[in-house]
C-alpha cells in the first residue's frame, strides 16, 4: 500500500512526540511505501540517520510555512501558530503528492493533540486520526494544591481546548476520520462528541525491541536501601508535591526518593521537602543526559508517577520494561499502561485520599521484595506483548487495510 503520514514532530532516537512520529513511520515502512510530511527542522537528525541506515520504502518531505525554520520550543504561542499554519501547508503538499502517487490511506501522527485539526482529512483518501490525546484533566479538588502559576496554566489549557473544540475544522477532522484513535478514555469521549464515527483507545507510547531488551537486562539493585523514583519535568500537574507528602507519610525505613528532571516548580518542591523533614531522604538530581537517566532508573526499585493529567507517560513504559513496578494515579495515560499485574493504581478522589493511598502503596512495595519482583516481571511481559513498536505496527497494518477496503 501507499501510505501518507503527517508527523510535525519526527526524529530518530527520541522519546515523546518525536519518537512517536519516527517509530510509527519506521513500522509502516516495513510493509508499505510510506511518505512522511514533517518539519524542515527535523531534517538535521533524519538525513544523517538515513545516510547510514537507508530505508527504500521511506520517503520524507520537508517543509516550513513561509520558510520559518526555528524550533519555537519554549515559546508556546508561536509554536501553536506555527503548528496550525504547518497543518494548512500540509494539505496542499499532500494533495500534490496524492495526484502523483495515489495514496491508499492517510494518517495524522503528531502532534498527539485532539484539539487541533489535520487538514489532510480533506483529501479523498481514507483518513486515520491519531493516536491523539489531550482530553485529560486534573480533578478539580486537586487544583487547591497548585501554585498560582499552575492554576493559570490549567485555565489557559482549558480555554485552548474549548476554542479548539469550537474550530469547525477540528469537527471536520473528526467527522471525516475512518477511525479516530485516542490515548485515553477521556480523549475518546471528546472525539465522539466532536463527531468521530469510530473511536478506539490505543496508547501512543511504545518502545523498540532493542530498548525493551536493553532495559529488560537491567539488574535489580540491592535491597539495603529501597529507592523510589520520579522522572520528568518538575511542573504542577506531574503531582510531585503529592508524592513527597505520601513518601513522608509512609515513613519507610531505609528508603530514598529520587527525582530526575527540572522545571518551574523545583524550588517550591525543594522547600516542601525541607518542610516535611525529608532533606536527607529526597535527592533532586536535575536534568541528566539520557544515559545517566537510564542508569538512575536501574539503581531504583519502584517508579512513583503521580501525574494528574497525561496522555502518554514514556517513563512508565521504560520502568516496566526494566522490570520495575509502578505506583501511579488511576488517571490518563498511566491508567492505560499500568495494570494490577504491573503496579499499583491509586484512585484520585481528592488530595488527602490520594496521598494516603499512595503512602500505603509505598509501604506495601517498600517492604515486599517478592511483590516488587512479581509486578516487575508482569511489566516486562506487558511491554513485550502490548507496547513494543513492532506490535503496534502490526495493529496499524490491520487498520490501514481495513480503511482502504471500504
Amino acid at each position: 500500500m501507499k501510505i501518507l503520514l503527517s508527523a510535525f514532530a519526527c526524529e530518530p532516537g527520541q522519546g515523546s512526540e518525536e519518537g512517536v512520529g519516527w517509530n510509527m513511520a519506521m513500522e509502516a515502512a516495513k510493509s508499505h511505501q510510506v511518505w512522511v510530511l514533517t518539519r524542515g527542522f527535523c531534517r538535521h537528525t533524519i538525513e544523517p540517520y538515513l545516510e547510514g541506515n537507508p530505508i527504500p520504502n521511506l520517503h520524507f518531505v520537508y517543509f516550513e510555512p513561509f520558510g520559518w525554520s526555528e524550533d519555537w520550543r519554549g515559546r508556546q504561542g508561536l509554536l501553536t501558530l506555527h503548528y496550525y499554519l504547518w497543518q494548512i501547508w500540509a494539505y496542499f503538499v499532500g494533495r500534490k503528492l496524492h495526484r502523483s502517487q495515489g495514496f491508499d490511506a492517510v494518517r495524522h501522527l503528531t502532534y498527539v493533540r485532539y484539539w487541533n485539526p489535520s487538514f489532510l482529512a480533506l483529501l479523498p483518501v481514507p483518513f486515520v486520526w491519531g493516536t491523539v490525546g489531550g482530553g485529560e484533566s486534573a480533578p478539580p479538588s486537586f487544583w487547591r494544591g497548585f501554585s498560582r502559576r499552575g492554576r493559570i496554566y490549567e485555565i489557559v489549557r482549558d480555554l485552548a481546548r474549548f476554542f479548539g473544540e469550537c474550530d469547525p475544522f477540528v469537527a471536520l477532522t473528526a467527522r471525516r476520520s475512518a477511525i479516530a484513535l485516542a490515548t485515553t478514555a477521556d480523549t475518546a469521549a471528546k472525539l465522539s462528541r466532536l463527531g468521530a464515527k469510530k473511536v478506539q483507545v490505543f496508547s501512543a507510547v511504545g518502545l523498540t525491541e532493542a530498548e525493551i531488551e536493553t532495559l529488560g537486562n537491567s539488574p535489580s539493585p540491592p535491597d539495603h536501601i529501597v529507592r523510589f523514583l520520579s522522572v520528568g519535568r518538575l511542573i504542577h500537574w506531574k503531582g510531585i508535591h503529592l508524592a513527597l507528602q505520601a513518601f513522608q507519610q509512609a515513613n519507610v525505613e531505609n528508603a530514598e526518593y529520587w527525582l530526575v528532571g527540572d522545571g518551574v516548580e523545583r524550588q517550591r518542591l525543594q522547600d516542601l521537602s525541607t518542610q516535611l523533614g525529608l532533606q536527607e531522604k529526597v535527592k533532586f538530581w536535575g536534568v541528566l543526559p539520557r544515559e545517566e537517566t537510564l542508569a538512575k532508573m536501574g539503581e531504583c526499585h519502584v517508579l512513583l508517577h503521580p501525574s494528574l493529567h497525561e496522555s502518554g507517560g514514556f517513563v512508565c513504559a521504560e520502568m516496566m520494561a526494566a522490570g520495575r513496578p509502578v505506583i501511579c494515579l488511576n488517571l490518563g495515560g498511566s491508567a492505560v499502561h499500568v495494570t494490577a499485574e504491573t503496579g499499583i493504581l491509586v484512585e484520585a478522589k481528592n488530595p488527602e485520599q490520594a496521598i494516603a493511598d499512595m503512602a500505603a502503596a509505598i509501604v506495601r512495595l517498600g517492604g515486599n521484595s517478592q511483590l516488587r519482583d512479581r509486578l516487575g516481571q508482569g511489566g516486562k511481559k506487558r511491554m513485550r506483548e502490548v507496547f513494543a513498536w513492532s506490535v503496534k505496527g502490526q495493529f496499524f497494518d490491520r487498520v490501514y487495510q481495513s480503511v482502504s477496503d471500504r
